[in-house]
């Protein structure tokens, strides 16, 4: 019933910048939370950055100063702008949502979850 669609990722140098997008399409009626998770190989899915439908931020202490999240309402999208990126931020992203979408004739609260973009920082 409802998409997030990624895009964005890639290879970079340490130091160098990566924006993530991240587009919701569907029966949406509002989006709540929406936030970018991040999981390396041999490691558990980290959430690395959330932002709520009134726009309060949160960030891992790792890359705190470093990545910015940021929503569009009108288009239902969030991005993760991504700076002074460092090797160990290597990890495949993934985009989350809790959306509120039409379900028959009721309107539900439900999570949903990108396919997952690979971002590699090499030294």
């Amino acid at each position: 019933q409802v998409q997030l669609v990624e895009s964005g990722g890639g290879s970079v140098q340490a130091g160098g910048s990566l924006k993530l997008s991240c587009a919701a399409s569907g029966s949406i009626v509002s989006i709540n939370f929406m936030g970018w998770y991040r999981q390396a190989p041999g490691n558990q899915r980290e959430l690395v950055a959330s932002i709520t439908s009134g726009g309060t931020t949160n960030y891992v202490d790792s890359v705190k100063g470093r990545f910015t999240i940021s929503r569009d309402n009108a288009k239902n999208t969030v991005s993760l702008q991504m700076s002074s990126l460092k090797p160990e931020d290597t990890a495949i992203y993934y985009c989350n949502a809790n959306i509120v979408v039409t379900d028959r004739f009721a309107r539900v609260r439900r999570n949903y979850w990108g396919q997952g973009t690979q971002v590699t920082v090499s030294s």
